[in-house]
């Protein structure tokens, strides 16, 4: 995992609710165990016409967006089955920041355990955020802020998550990190 205390970015406004995890990545991409590729396949049905082309209506296929790191959602983001190629799409693709008004418990757990903030925010500042696609915006997980134009907005991220992220730790790292401790205490049993 890639460690990070601050992203600054170009927003990308995703302004539908309910997206799951079958429009996040279509099952018929699900065959790999493999994390890399996977960005190409990353809302493939809206990303692309009946033919394979690009479709320029679709936000995150705007020339003036490229490289965008952060997106903003509508509400209910990740929900449906749970699969872990879902944030592997989204950090393939580039996305290290996904914010919305409420995220599926499980696409969020799937998405810190591989390297993806997620962030939820109250509905009046997801509705600013959500009118903002192009801005500028910067998320700071150490002071746990993100600010876009002149507003500062707050958010809650669980300490442990936190600590994972601002190191590129996922929780095989973080258990490889005290392993002189527990062969001390394997060796006390």
């Amino acid at each position: 995992m890639i460690a990070f205390n601050t992203i600054s970015s170009i927003l990308s406004v995703i302004n539908i609710d309910n997206i799951d995890t079958d429009q996040i990545i279509a099952s018929d991409h699900l065959k790999t165990t493999s994390k890399e590729g996977l960005g190409q396949y990353l809302f493939s049905d809206w990303r692309y016409l009946a033919d394979g082309t690009e479709n320029s209506d679709f936000v995150l296929n705007d020339p003036k967006l490229n490289n965008s790191q952060i997106i903003v959602a509508g509400d209910n983001f990740g929900c449906g089955s749970s699969r872990e190629h879902a944030p592997w799409a989204l950090l393939d693709f580039g996305i290290r920041v996904v914010i919305s008004s409420s995220m599926a418990d499980i696409f969020s757990n799937n998405s810190v355990k591989n390297g993806l903030l997620t962030i939820q925010v109250s509905t009046d500042e997801h509705r600013y955020l959500l009118s903002k696609n192009g801005a500028s915006i910067q998320v700071d997980l150490l002071e746990q802020v993100i600010t876009c134009d002149s507003r500062t907005i707050s958010f809650q991220i669980e300490p442990f998550a936190k600590y994972c992220l601002t190191n590129g730790f996922d929780q095989l790292d973080f258990l490889m990190e005290h392993l002189k401790d527990i062969e001390k205490y394997e060796v006390q049993l």
